[in-house]
């Protein structure tokens, strides 16, 4: 059988060298490893805003509805203070969270995923 009569994609992987084969291995790991990457800065992302539009909605202390301006009779200051810096908290970790993972996102793939945020 000549080389001429084979072909074909199986053929071909089997003629693959060492280094082809390390490659092909090296180029799906790193692909799979920069999208999970990229999702973690992306959830990251979307977490800060939530918690950030959460820590705004705290400021919503209308009892009834929106038109209302009598506060609750039973509004609790200090809850309101520990939930608010609790949130806050998260928030700071979260933010350094994804510093870390966009330094080491360049870091390890070279660019730049989700500065401008």
């Amino acid at each position: 059988m000549s080389e001429e009569v084979v072909a074909g994609a199986f053929f071909e992987s089997l003629r693959r060298n060492n280094a082809k084969i390390k490659a092909d291995r090296a180029a799906a790991i790193s692909e799979d490893t920069e999208l999970v990457y990229k999702r973690q800065i992306e959830d990251l992302q979307i977490a800060i805003k939530r918690m950030k539009r959460d820590q705004d909605n705290m400021l919503d202390l209308s009892p009834t509805d929106a038109r209302s301006l009598v506060l609750a009779a039973d509004f609790d200051c200090d809850e309101y203070v520990k939930a608010d810096l609790e949130i806050g908290v998260k928030i700071r970790n979260t933010e350094i969270k994804l510093e870390i993972a966009q330094k080491r996102y360049a870091f390890l793939f070279g660019g730049q995923e989700g500065e401008g945020e």
